[in-house]
């Protein structure tokens, strides 16, 4: 972390490199969906449920970082809503525009070919903008997929994300931990129908998921924030570590290799047995990310070598602008292979999509450099 928005706190570093781990399946995911026809068929098959990854991060970075400081009074409300939009909304701006030049670089054209008219194209720049969503079927949703952000789709995630933290800074950080966990398990048990019944959790980018989007980000954020918790009172008590010191001492590896297999995962299951999938997405979410995230906060205590230190912090630098800025040229992507009548494999244009992904990481880098960075510490300068 840029020691202009260093915390009093300690820094989980590979919690943030893990963030740029998940973010890089996020967009080698994006570039297999082209190719998909139906959600068994995408070959990077759970490369989605990196987005419940990072609520499950964020619920514990927030509660650790924020919890006491919130409850003593040296946190305002209104403090706090500041930090976390000059966090986030500096890219969030930067990722609307870059879905507007890659929506004019692409003809202006929706997913049936219609050209757009311009106003449009800036009112839904603006909604995007304000993070106010758009009303599918309306003139604003000019992509025509139904889209939250049409012009950049995975910012429903950080639609999410604000309404998290505001709920977080109004009402979860004053719940006792015995009553946060009841309603982590509410949520969980809801959680858990909707992805059994249904063998998928693709949900929360478009309004008529609105409900179901809430609750797939609040139970992995409520989840986060009760781990914090244990995790705090443990570290308080000097209770030993959960995981030996082989673990610790690579948890780095081991976390991103375990993201770097169970995400890419194929489809589990036929279409006449979607609930073998919901299974292994349950097992994900309920098990597997709590253990990563243990393992890797105990990892951050640990000695790091110069090179891995290096390498974990530039993953967690790059991961949210990475994040916030690829699915443009995603956009862009697709109109190459000619989405949605598609008539080639990732095998004849695999070089085009690696060098997407390319393009993907050094914007993200100019952008964290050259803007982000500048942009956060002179509003974190004029913070008061």
């Amino acid at each position: 972390m840029n020691s202009s928005f260093k915390d009093s706190k300690q820094h989980f570093l590979l919690l943030d490199a893990l963030r740029g781990v998940a973010a890089l399946i996020v967009i080698w995911y994006h570039c297999f969906e082209g190719f998909a026809t139906s959600v068994v068929s995408q070959q990077c098959n759970h490369g989605y449920l990196a987005v419940d990854f990072f609520f499950i991060l964020s619920g514990f970075v927030i509660g650790y970082a924020y919890d006491d400081r919130l409850r003593n009074g040296t946190m305002t409300t209104g403090r706090f809503i500041k930090r976390r939009l000059i966090r986030l909304h500096p890219m969030v701006v930067m990722g609307v525009l870059f879905g507007v030049v890659s929506f004019f670089i692409a003809g202006r054209h929706n997913w049936d070919g219609d050209v757009q008219p311009v106003k449009w194209v800036m009112v839904a720049m603006l909604l995007n903008m304000f993070m106010l969503p758009c009303i599918p079927g309306k003139a604003c949703d000019v992509r025509g997929f139904g889209e939250l952000f049409p012009l950049n789709g995975p910012h429903w995630s950080l639609f999410f994300e604000y309404i998290g933290n505001l709920i977080y800074v109004f009402l979860l950080h004053k719940l006792p931990t015995r009553i946060l966990a009841a309603v982590t398990a509410v949520l969980g048990v809801t959680l858990g129908y909707i992805v059994i019944s249904t063998g998928y959790l693709g949900i929360g980018w478009t309004l008529p998921d609105f409900w179901g989007g809430l609750v797939r980000m609040l139970f992995p954020y409520c989840a986060g924030m009760l781990l914090a918790r244990i995790y705090m009172k443990r570290r308080a008590e000097e209770r030993g570590f959960v995981f030996g010191s082989g673990i610790r001492n690579n948890a780095f590896l081991l976390c991103s290799l375990m993201l770097l297999v169970l995400l890419p995962m194929p489809f589990v299951g036929t279409e006449n047995s979607l609930w073998i999938n919901g299974l292994y997405v349950t097992a994900l979410i309920f098990f597997v990310f709590p253990a990563i995230l243990w393992m890797a906060a105990e990892g951050s205590e640990a000695q790091m070598s110069a090179a891995k230190e290096k390498t974990a912090r530039l993953l967690g630098d790059l991961s949210y602008p990475l994040y916030a800025i690829h699915y443009p040229v995603m956009y862009l992507f697709y109109r190459y292979i000619g989405f949605p009548n598609v008539n080639c494999t990732m095998a004849d244009v695999w070089y085009v999509a690696a060098g997407a992904v390319v393009f993907c990481i050094a914007a993200a880098w100019l952008a964290l450099r050259f803007y982000d960075l500048p942009v956060r510490r002179f509003l974190s300068s004029r913070m008061k």
